[in-house]
């Protein structure tokens, strides 16, 4: 069983501050996170268009982006956010990252292997987690150096190697486990390759690096994301439509439109005209959330940075807010057991095709994991998937 909070230390008197060493903003974007995916997977059809659809629009691709780059930010939580562990704490903070990775991996491959019509993130998740370890140590400057640099280059890499790869896909053990994600899909084919979702990682493992309950760390965040999406969106948009015969190829080498809502002229901002299937190198002036573009890249993650930097300012400025908001950080501090549960509910219900449930079902999965994580949290620390994870992490303490 979790741990109960009647064999805790007695609570610090009440407060609408965070607890000195944790952010609370952070578990209100993971919060948002989770209702971002819920929409991504069990949402209306953004193709219908109207406020709705709009909004369903927004969450597809950004969530994930953002789940990504929190998940930088946790593996600097394990091993020292402003400090990096060293000597023996470092080495068993690592080994706790490792464990945490495999398991990730096997979990997120497992769940693949119901047959959801969901695109799971966690093996790839896993996979980011090994990938960007050596990093830990490294301070704030220079991580951002990297992921900057890697936006920039690692596109054009992985145009490049996609062209190399068989037509007919990987074979052999670089595609097993059957009927899951390969080495070859999570690093280079599949709906998150590393290849590409590796500086959202980087950079939020950059920003954790920050002291961010300053004021002025804040709000240059908030300018730097929203200078990086209007960079990244905004330069899209003129590239598609200068670019001679840009859109006429796009159109003619796309996947062909989601839903029949959306056409290439949209490819600046949204997923729905489809995505660039490597045909044409003229889908790399696109930013739409899942093309694995530069331009993509730099506007997803300019939207992560904007949502963290206004979600830990807000929670701390204003505690009305706060108070209102605490079952969505609620839902946050236990994202992992969030996500898995809804992973679970859509099997549940033998959903076959995604996105296109009514808005009827995504209000459902919210209330039902927004209610089961405020009445768990009164009673424990961790989410159950949560501890358990703590649990299996124990193993790093023997580290010397």
């Amino acid at each position: 069983m979790p741990r109960s909070t009647r064999n805790s230390p007695p609570p610090a008197p009440a407060t609408d501050r965070a607890p000195v060493g944790r952010l609370i903003g952070v578990d209100l974007a993971r919060g948002l996170v989770v209702f971002g995916m819920f929409a991504a997977h069990v949402g209306p059809d953004p193709a219908q268009g109207g406020t709705t659809g709009h909004l369903m629009e927004l969450a597809h691709g950004r969530a994930s982006a953002l789940f990504a780059f929190l998940a930088g930010f946790s593996i600097m939580l394990i091993t020292g956010r402003r400090t990096p562990k060293t000597g023996r704490a470092g080495r068993q903070a690592v080994a706790k990252v490792v464990i945490r990775a495999l398991v990730l991996l096997v979990l997120g491959t497992a769940l693949t292997m119901t047959g959801t019509p969901v695109e799971v993130i966690l093996a790839f998740y896993g996979l980011y987690f090994l990938l960007v370890l050596p990093l830990y140590r490294l301070t704030a400057g220079p991580l951002a150096v990297i992921a900057a640099a890697s936006a920039l280059v690692l596109p054009q890499i992985l145009y490049v190697v996609q062209h190399a790869l068989p037509a007919e896909g990987a074979d052999g053990i670089w595609a097993r486990p059957k009927d899951a994600d390969g080495v070859v899909s999570l690093l280079f084919t599949g709906s998150y390759p590393a290849l590409t979702w590796v500086p959202f990682v980087v950079a939020g493992m950059a920003v954790a690096r920050l002291d961010l309950t300053a004021a002025v760390v804040r709000i240059r965040l908030a300018i730097t994301g929203g200078c990086l999406a209007v960079l990244g969106y905004g330069g899209s948009w003129p590239a598609l439509h200068l670019v001679p015969g840009a859109l006429t190829k796009l159109s003619a080498g796309g996947w062909g439109e989601w839903g029949g809502g959306g056409s290439a002229a949209s490819a600046w901002w949204s997923d729905t005209w489809g995505h660039p299937d490597g045909s044409t190198p003229v889908g790399l002036l696109v930013a739409s959330p899942h093309s694995e573009t530069t331009l993509s890249i730099l506007a997803n993650a300019g939207v992560a940075i904007a949502v963290l930097a206004g979600c830990l300012a807000a929670v701390d400025a204003f505690p009305r807010f706060h108070r209102a908001v605490r079952p969505v950080i609620a839902v946050g501090s236990m994202s992992l057991t969030a996500y898995v549960l809804h992973i679970v509910g859509i099997r549940f219900l033998g959903t076959e095709e995604l996105p296109g449930p009514a808005l009827h079902v995504l209000i459902g999965f919210i209330v039902a994991v927004t209610v089961f994580a405020t009445l768990w949290s009164r009673y424990f620390r961790r989410g159950p998937l949560e501890w358990l994870l703590g649990k299996v992490t124990e193993p790093a303490g023997l580290v010397r």
